[in-house]
């Protein structure tokens, strides 16, 4: 189980990652663009991904990962169940998801600090 607590500790542990509203729920963006919401009467995440990566997050249980169910899980929006994902799982496709969102010179700065 992951909590909003921890969602927003390691999304704003991110380089320039800021906390907005966004409609209902909370987003967290980089440079203004959504890389996370959290909509807290579902207790569900949702990240933004590549194509490959949404794939290849959905496949470990697509009960918990999987994507949002319209034209935007084409795009690569995809939806996390916070109560039932394990904290490395969540950990790994925030980060991803940041990655992905995030300017080049970014996603490489947090990678190289990753290895």
């Amino acid at each position: 189980m992951v909590t909003i607590d921890y969602l927003r500790e390691l999304a704003l542990s991110f380089s320039e990652a800021t906390e907005e509203p966004h409609f209902e729920k909370t987003s967290f963006r980089i440079k203004k663009k959504i890389f996370a919401t959290y909509d807290e009467k579902l207790k569900r995440a949702c990240i933004k991904l590549s194509e490959i990566d949404q794939n290849v997050f959905s496949s470990a249980d697509k009960t918990i990962i999987y994507p949002v169910d319209n034209k935007w899980g084409k795009q690569g929006w995809t939806l996390i169940e916070m109560e039932k994902v394990h904290k490395d799982l969540f950990t790994d496709a925030l980060t991803t998801a940041y990655c992905e969102t995030a300017p080049k010179n970014l996603a490489e700065l947090l990678r190289s600090n990753k290895e």
